[in-house]
């Protein structure tokens, strides 16, 4: 009898075990195959997916800059600046916010850096079983067109060569100094899954670029889009997207429209490395001579790599804009690359390299800008770490530019310290 029990208390103990593995069995086996679909055909995600986990993390940082140009006289800065990341966690309605800003001070040569900085970017969605809903504000106020980082900053010590977003670069690709800027771009889009195969979607955005100092144009932006993406199976799909785009000039009383249609591929080619590429025919004019009507090619493409200790990502986007704020629209190339790598616990290195290339749409010049820059940031216990970083700029125009554009070779050299307890998540 003592034997029986034994055995009997030996197998119930075996069964409870297993039941509590159960679960991480399960999702070892359907996260990879989940992780591939909702890169390769983004869908509506139902109640019944897998959990989500809050998370909340934040840094506080301190960084002494030196900047050195080879047309402007060298200066030197210090800046206190704090970031936050947060994520709420729920199932049906994912809310995100990202925030960096800060305050420059100037301690020597002139104070073209000097004063406040801040991004913000909100985002919220409402997740069904077969559609979904998102809305997104992205605001941000800064001294400067933004070179590297999510505050746009220079040499403050946040992370450099993370994976840049799946989104268009920055509207501000001409590069300028000692220029405040407020940017807010309203973005929503809506996703219906008719089937397993089959997505719909729809979106529009809105955008306000203002320059308080009257050193730049003003500009609205309004986007419109609808598509459709074929999921040809778990690792590709094509996609077919419609996207209007009107420009406007509220202080010159002008506007000019694009219209476009793009075909895209995406293919997960394993956990680790994912591609995606779009392209199509780009129609602009406006009502009057202003901008001369033209056919065009707009193309975006993506390629990511990541591990648990790095990533690598290159990017490529061409399309019209709004001009950058000094040009009556122009047609933009970007190309970037991204790479990040952790050698071991606690020392992170990484490094981007990025080319720009803006053509007026007046036939007014040409614009180009080269930035490459990296870092490494050394964490001591578990919350302190101490960063150097080196950012290069370069830009040169044969257009018509005002003086508070960059011209010519501009370098960063940073080092600081940071806070930043490691991210917390909460079931």
């Amino acid at each position: 009898m003592p034997c029986r029990r034994a055995t009997r208390s030996w197998f119930r103990e075996a069964i409870e075990e297993a039941v509590k593995a159960l679960p991480k069995l399960v999702l070892a086996l359907i996260l990879p195959t989940s992780c591939a679909v909702a890169q390769v055909a983004p869908a509506a995600t139902g109640p019944r997916g897998l959990p989500f986990t809050k998370s909340v993390q934040y840094t506080f940082r301190y960084a002494q800059t030196q900047e050195f140009g080879s047309a402007e006289p060298d200066w030197t800065t210090s800046t206190f600046s704090g970031s936050a990341d947060y994520s709420s966690g729920s199932e049906r309605h994912p809310f995100a916010l990202n925030y960096a800003g800060g305050y420059t001070w100037t301690l020597t040569g002139p104070d073209y850096a000097t004063g406040l900085f801040q991004h913000l970017l909100l985002s919220q969605s409402i997740i069904r079983r077969k559609w979904n809903i998102s809305v997104s504000d992205d605001a941000s106020y800064r001294p400067q067109a933004p070179i590297t980082g999510f505050s746009g900053i220079p040499g403050i010590g946040e992370p450099i060569g993370s994976e840049p977003p799946p989104s268009s670069p920055s509207d501000q690709s001409i590069l300028t100094l000692n220029t405040h800027v407020v940017d807010n771009i309203v973005h929503g889009q809506f996703e219906r899954n008719l089937n397993h195969a089959l997505l719909l979607n729809a979106g529009g955005s809105s955008e306000v670029l203002r320059y308080p100092d009257g050193n730049g144009l003003s500009t609205d932006t309004q986007m419109a889009n609808a598509g459709v993406t074929w999921r040809l199976n778990a690792l590709n799909s094509l996609s077919a997207t419609y996207m209007y785009s009107q420009f406007g000039y509220p202080d010159d009383n002008f506007s000019f429209r694009s219209n476009s249609m793009l075909f895209g591929m995406a293919r997960q080619w394993n956990r680790r490395i994912s591609t995606t590429i779009s392209a199509g025919p780009q129609w602009t004019g406006s009502a009057g001579a202003i901008v001369p009507a033209s056919l065009g090619v707009e193309a975006s493409a993506l390629a990511s790599y990541s591990t648990r200790s790095g990533s690598v990502a290159l990017s490529y986007d061409r399309a019209t804009s709004g001009g950058s704020g000094y040009l009556f629209g122009d047609e933009s190339d970007n190309a970037s690359a991204h790479i990040t790598r952790n050698l071991g616990r606690n020392l992170t290195v990484g490094s981007e390299v990025s080319y720009t290339r803006v053509a007026g749409l007046q036939n007014n010049g040409v614009t180009t800008s080269m930035i490459a820059g990296g870092e490494v940031s050394r964490r001591f216990g578990s919350a302190v770490s101490v960063f150097a970083n080196y950012t290069a700029t370069k830009q040169s125009t044969s257009s018509t530019l005002p003086g508070n554009t960059l011209n010519g070779l501009l370098q960063t050299v940073g080092f600081g310290i940071s806070y930043s307890p490691r991210e917390t998540r909460h079931r």
